[in-house]
């Protein structure tokens, strides 16, 4: 199995621990999915050309993730300040709102569309500015989308007749709402709809069948990641032939595991703390 993710991505900033480390949802399913058993992972994402750049760019070098197409920019990288609660849940409490990337916007050209083709899932999220490229991505790769929170009407008709795997946070959604937005996502031409609800599990509904997989216990020590996690999780088993029950226990395992280590996915690098300015 073999996973592109195109995006976003950052540092995340644990303001306590005067660390950083390499995040963003598209970067972290690059990764954790290579982590996951992905035979080979690629990302394209735009990094500046600063101290959090270089991290970035030697963890996705050090977890063998290909970062030919990468792209470099001369300014800040995107940058997101996390506190964590007694419980190892996460709190941002602040951001360079994306640093360059959110100055700029992957345009991609016939290199970028030659490696596509020779990969199974495209995976990209809300926060990556892809939507306008959707519908020609399609037409070489099953694509995958990640709306967190953010899925009201306009954004779900603009994006949901061109993907494949729609992945949602609904933790504060009831079990019949989450139902009528599967629904939703399903009458707008995405066959495949996982609603994650933090403590309770996940939801998933394919071809009129809704699944259900409860959390598993993990020694939490840092949230961060585990949604993240869960998706390269999924996409790695149902996409290497294992059933979509089995796909989805193996990837409440592979998020569980992530709630033991700090940051999405590990490679904290230590900062001089007046790096911290917003």
């Amino acid at each position: 199995m073999r996973l592109i993710a195109i995006g976003d991505n950052v540092v995340d900033i644990y303001k306590e621990r005067n660390e950083m480390f390499p995040g963003g949802n598209a970067l972290n399913v690059a990764v954790l999915a290579k982590h996951s058993g992905a035979e080979h992972t690629a990302f394209i994402g735009i990094i500046g050309n600063d101290d959090a750049g270089d991290h970035i760019i030697d963890s996705l070098e050090k977890n063998n993730v290909d970062i030919s197409r990468i792209r470099r920019a001369c300014g800040e990288s995107g940058k997101a300040y996390v506190d964590l609660n007694e419980d190892g849940d996460r709190i941002f409490v602040g951001s360079n709102k994306g640093g360059i990337q959110s100055m700029l916007k992957i345009r991609l050209t016939e290199e970028d569309y030659q490696l596509i083709k020779q990969y199974d899932v495209l995976h990209t999220s809300i926060y990556s500015s892809l939507e306008h490229d959707l519908e020609t991505l399609k037409e070489s790769i099953q694509l995958s989308f990640d709306f967190s929170n953010h899925y009201d009407q306009e954004i779900l008709k603009q994006v949901c007749p061109h993907i494949t795997f729609a992945f949602l946070s609904g933790s504060h959604l009831s079990e019949i709402e989450i139902k009528e937005l599967c629904e939703e996502i399903h009458s707008l031409g995405t066959p495949y709809v996982v609603v994650t609800r933090g403590s309770t599990g996940v939801m998933m509904s394919h071809k009129g069948e809704i699944y259900e997989k409860g959390i598993v216990e993990a020694n939490v020590i840092d949230t961060l990641g585990a949604g993240d996690s869960f998706i390269a999780g999924f996409l790695t088993s149902y996409l290497d032939n294992q059933s979509i029950q089995d796909a989805l226990e193996y990837a409440s395992h592979r998020a569980s595991r992530t709630c033991e280590v700090n940051g999405a996915f590990g490679y904290g690098k230590k900062m001089d703390s007046k790096l911290f300015s917003k």
